[in-house]
């Protein structure tokens, strides 16, 4: 029967039942299903595009669940999901309280590994092979791990150990010679050379067994023919794999289901550490997302389209745009990313500067360090890096960079919540963890001006300097304030109060301050653009505080640590300054729209005001947060 195949799946069991034709078919709808659910809840699509195949087979041929298969980054999940009991839900993909767009234990026992950074799964797959040799049981592991995440060091520390010890694990390199940019550096060409060489791989199995086959004719004509195969084999690709201890096997056609399932039983069937190479089409399906699997590798929901032109910029753009403008006139400023040129807004830069510009790949702490070495010799660079991700670079920030006290400029992107992905990528961490390290000044700008003004005097700096700034409209920007090179930035104050005041962070200010406004006739309630987290202005703050019924501190961050900590600390002995604190609990924000995720944590205009109002009556000095339920 046609049309219904999707229908008769409710768990690997079904997968293992089709013959090849039939998951052939299998493959078709769940693509069509991946695309329909995707332009409605937005979500990461050229990836999962490209592995429906690979998925289907890695379940036919193995017995998840107890067999366990852990995937690298989680872009790649979704035909896994649809195909292991979550088909019903797949349309809440990415909403709140719907499936996550990443593998979740929590969500599925199918899910043996929670997920959303990169280069993690062989590292998490021989932890679980060596414990399953401990406990004495026998099954198998499998990681799939893609070309682009294969960049990150992490993947070939664990490559190295598990490679040594001989455990019977094994990686599947999906090789779509895509991540989310171009994959650089001698890794990306190696896999190329691999996948063009692919045919003699052939020769070198026909060399062994005709070697094999050769009487010894003493010992000279053996050494002979053992260095000519060694002398072969080094020239063959893949020797790198078999020199960290892995056996080889592939390329292989990613999107050939009866071939896959033939090399993975050949992978788990050989034991011992085993690399299998497959090489698939990133957006495969999808005519748009094939021709450009950049633009589509994660997009919002598809159904949502404005004929109306764009006039603002978003806060990455703007970065990007200031980075490019002050190199113009400063030839030492160069720029670095981790394979984000284009979503860090500096994939302009890279194209005005090509010999100024560094696309590290999947290495935040390689990139910091560079960075740390290009400021020793005086070169002046700035590093655009996700929040989530800047997580993976801390000693390098606190070793490499403040220790050292160089003047390193640090766009954090994405900072706050980003939305549907969720807590593997929200950015509310970063102001705790810099916060604490020594000769580290922390600025957040409110609109893309104030970004262009930060910028400009971080850059004039002589010790390392973080930017933080949320996903999202940075604001028609136009000439910011000019900020003296010489003092710590100021604090602005946007609205004056006599009764209460606000201290907001970035995007916050404009909440507090219409928060403010709806309080008028009735309260009257300052508002003040803290621009520097550290240091803090010190003596504003404390003036505008004094004679205040209240003082409330607001952060798209956790309150453990924050923004609100450092106010409580400078105002400790203010004792009748009642003072509150807005942000997140100490607990993982979940996926869910930014506006959503606002409402739930307190971060509305609707909630600031309800908590002013409690606030008067008079409470005793604590940081409060809205407990999840």
């Amino acid at each position: 029967m046609r049309g219904n195949w999707l229908d008769r799946i409710n768990s690997p069991e079904d997968i293992r039942k089709l013959d090849v034709h039939s998951l052939e078919l299998l493959a078709k709808e769940i693509r069509t299903r991946i695309i329909s659910t995707v332009e409605e809840t937005g979500g990461h699509l050229g990836a999962n595009l490209g592995v429906v195949e690979l998925t289907l087979a890695l379940h036919s041929v193995l017995s998840t669940p107890r067999d366990k298969i852990i995937w690298d980054v989680g872009h790649q999940c979704y035909t896994h999901k649809l195909i292991t009991g979550r088909k019903e839900q797949f349309h809440t993909l990415r909403q709140w309280e719907g499936l996550s767009g990443f593998p979740l234990p929590q969500e599925s026992e199918y899910d043996h590994f929670g997920v959303g950074h990169s280069s993690t799964s062989i590292s998490a797959a021989a932890g679980m092979a060596i414990a399953r040799d401990l406990k004495g049981e026998d099954h198998r592991v499998v990681a799939v791990i893609g070309d682009g995440a294969l960049t990150g060091g992490m993947a070939f520390e664990a490559l190295c150990h598990i490679g040594s010890l001989g455990k019977d694990l094994v990686v599947i390199l999906n090789d779509n010679a895509m991540s989310i940019t171009n994959n650089v550096g001698a890794l990306s060409d190696y896999l190329g050379r691999i996948r063009s060489d692919s045919t003699l791989y052939k020769a070198r199995e026909d060399l062994a067994l005709f070697l094999r086959k050769v009487p010894l004719v003493g010992k000279p004509l053996a050494h002979v023919a053992h260095k000519f195969k060694i002398t072969l084999k080094n020239m063959l690709p893949g020797q790198l794999f078999e020199d960290l201890g892995f056996a080889y096997l592939g390329p292989f056609d990613g999107h050939d289901i009866s071939r896959l399932q033939k090399a993975i039983r050949a992978g788990v069937e050989r034991g011992g550490p085993v690399l299998l190479h497959v090489y698939t089409q990133k957006g495969r399906g999808h005519a748009l997302a094939e021709e450009n699997p950049q633009r589509y590798h994660g997009v919002g929901p598809l159904r949502v389209v404005s004929n109306s032109k764009r006039t603002t910029l978003s806060f990455s753009e703007a970065f990007g745009k200031t980075v490019s403008a002050l190199a113009e006139d400063n030839e030492k400023i160069v720029a670095i990313t981790a394979a984000m040129a284009d979503g860090t807004g500096l994939g302009g830069f890279a194209k005005r500067f090509p010999n100024r510009f560094f696309d590290v790949g999947i290495a935040e702490q390689h990139a910091l360090t560079l960075a740390g070495g290009m400021a020793r010799e005086g070169l002046r660079p700035v590093v655009a890096i996700y929040s989530t991700f800047l997580q993976r670079g801390y000693d390098q920030i606190i070793h490499d960079l403040a220790l050292q006290n160089l003047p390193v400029v640090i766009g954090v992107d994405r900072a706050g919540v980003v939305g549907d992905d969720g807590p593997t990528h929200h950015g509310a961490f970063d102001i705790s963890f810099l916060r604490a390290i020594p000769n580290m000044t922390i600025l957040a700008p409110r609109t893309g001006s104030e970004l262009t003004s930060m910028l400009t005097w971080a850059l004039e700096q002589s010790n390392p300097v973080a930017i933080r700034y949320p996903r999202g409209d940075a604001g028609t920007c136009y000439q910011g304030p000019a900020f003296d090179p010489r003092v710590p930035i100021p604090a602005s104050i946007v609205k004056n109060g006599q009764d209460a005041v606000i201290f907001a962070l970035g995007p916050m200010v404009d909440i507090a301050l219409e928060a403010a406004r709806l309080l008028e006739p009735e309260l009257s309630c300052g508002v003040v653009n803290i621009r520097s987290i550290k240091p803090l202005d010190d003596s504003l703050l404390r003036r505008l505080a004094s004679g205040k019924k209240c003082v409330l501190t607001m952060e798209d961050h956790v309150l453990a640590g924050g923004f609100g900590s450092s106010v409580l600390e400078l105002l400790r002995e203010e004792s009748e300054v009642k003072i509150e604190c807005i942000g997140y609990p100490d607990a993982f924000v979940p996926q869910g729209s930014i506006e959503r995720l606002h409402e739930e944590y307190g971060l509305s205009v609707q909630h600031v005001v309800r908590t002013i109002r409690k606030l008067l009556p008079g409470r005793p000095l604590k940081a409060v947060a809205r407990e999840e339920q």
